[in-house]
């Protein structure tokens, strides 16, 4: 096995956390103590729109929610340009 083979066994191997948001919202300490069982949130996103997509916190793609073996899951549907990861950021 030549170096450059190794040294890319070694990359594909490192773990990766990936997130998918299907919203955010913010709310008041008060708002969120006087939370219970089968109380609504209300994201801002709106129905339809496509999931985010985060590896390691960073933005990378865009994909809609799926069903796989009766488990959530996510087609992705687009992938962020670097370009569009510099936006974010900004």
């Amino acid at each position: 096995m030549d170096l450059d083979k190794k040294n890319l066994d070694f990359i594909l191997d490192i773990p990766l956390q990936v997130t998918v948001e299907l919203g955010r919202t913010k709310m008041l300490v008060k708002d969120v103590l006087q939370l219970n069982q089968g109380a609504v949130v209300e994201l801002t996103k709106l129905a339809g729109e496509p999931l985010d997509i985060f590896v390691n916190s960073k933005l990378v793609a865009r994909g809609e929610a799926v069903v796989v073996n009766e488990k959530f899951g996510v087609r992705l549907v687009d992938i962020v340009t670097p370009n569009e990861r510099v936006e974010k950021i900004l």
